[in-house]
């Protein structure tokens, strides 16, 4: 049986335009700008903050962009290639306490790219709270929470933030896309190339690869992108996902594949959180596989030891007529995302966070 669309799914919805969110942050009365995105960031998440930061700077603004770390080890590649941006990175786990134990401060007006889910905003939420008023929010996913901010441009259909983003930059700055600044572009391009696999999925459409060579022809470099972002892995994510393979398991007729990452795996690799991007979508390179899972024990805290590991799930179907709705799965283990991507965190351990996922995919399995 397949769940139908949560209450709180059919009310993210646009409550704002691009043209209104550009007015606002182009008020004189405006300042200051703090840009935030979900915690260890992606692809996506960096370059539709740097993007919009690096635009505000342009017009005049004071802008900062806080996350939650850690960042990609790609990222300064990135952050050093334009137009400086402050970056402030806060400890996971801790409430609004940047790594540079410098105060939060404040800020005239906030943005929020690439999610509107108060879970992945946990850092900073103590700060955003109360905050709705003067925070606008760009996002592509199918569910958030409304309470984030007052003004959204919320579009399911781009296959990433940046594409959501890039029309608010060419506004702020009065030029069309293919004349955005290089340092501009170039976090645009990153966002859009990194979520859709390098144009590989069916997230793609006409409008995506419309933006696309439109931000090459501003002057993105795309082989430098390439370069920079898939081929600098450390050999400890190979090490890593050696360990991911060996632990592999077939479900449902080898339609269902899990893999399992426990923090010993973490450990004696020497690899990151950051370093399982990309494995969720290999095994899908299996004829049979229709899902990919990923789970990913996180360590238990300092201060609730006896308390099983909170367990990171990500998921990735493939397209098709039987395609299964990886959001609707997601959701019911308090996760969301995408169709075909989507995530969620679990309470309980590996063993445990793999039998509630199980069991979400088969209410909303499609034979």
């Amino acid at each position: 049986m397949t769940d139908g669309p949560s209450a709180a799914s059919k009310a993210w919805t646009s409550s704002s335009s691009i043209e209104d969110i550009a007015a606002a942050l182009s008020a004189s009365s405006v300042r200051s700008v703090v840009v935030v995105t979900h915690a260890k960031p992606d692809g996506d998440a960096i370059g539709s903050s740097l993007s919009v930061a690096r635009a505000l700077a342009r017009i005049g603004k004071s802008v900062q962009i806080w996350v939650a770390g850690p960042v990609p080890r790609w990222a300064a590649g990135v952050l050093g290639n334009g137009t400086p941006v402050a970056l402030r990175e806060f400890t996971p786990g801790a409430a609004a306490k940047p790594v540079d134990g410098e105060p939060v401060g404040d800020a005239d007006m906030c943005v929020v790219v690439d999610t509107g889910s108060w879970s992945q905003l946990a850092e900073l939420r103590p700060w955003l709270e109360g905050r709705a008023a003067s925070t606008v929010l760009l996002d592509h996913h199918l569910n958030g929470d409304v309470a984030v901010a007052a003004r959204r441009v919320v579009r399911p259909e781009c296959a990433s933030a940046t594409q959501v983003v890039a029309p608010l930059c060419a506004r702020l700055l009065g030029v069309a896309a293919a004349a955005l600044p290089g340092d501009v572009a170039e976090p645009l391009y990153l966002g859009l190339a990194t979520d859709t696999g390098w144009f590989r999925y069916s997230s793609v459409t006409p409008e995506t690869l419309r933006l696309a060579a439109d931000l090459l022809q501003a002057g993105v470099d795309h082989t430098r992108l390439y370069a920079l972002i898939e081929q600098q892995d450390a050999p400890s994510r190979w090490a890593l996902l050696g360990r991911a393979l060996t632990s592999l398991r077939l479900h449902e007729r080898g339609q269902i594949a899990t893999m399992r990452l426990s923090d010993r795996d973490f450990i004696e690799t020497g690899a990151t959180r950051n370093d399982t991007g990309g494995f969720a979508d290999m095994v899908l390179t299996v004829e049979t596989v229709r899902v990919s899972c990923v789970l990913v024990e996180n360590p238990r805290s300092a201060d609730q030891p006896g308390k099983d590991a909170l367990t990171k799930i990500s998921l990735r179907s493939k397209p098709g007529p039987r395609a299964i709705d990886m959001n609707q799965a997601a959701q019911i283990v308090g996760g969301g995302g995408h169709a075909r991507a989507a995530g969620a965190k679990s309470s309980e351990g590996l063993d445990g966070a793999e039998k509630v996922l199980l069991e979400a995919l088969g209410r909303v399995w499609v034979e």
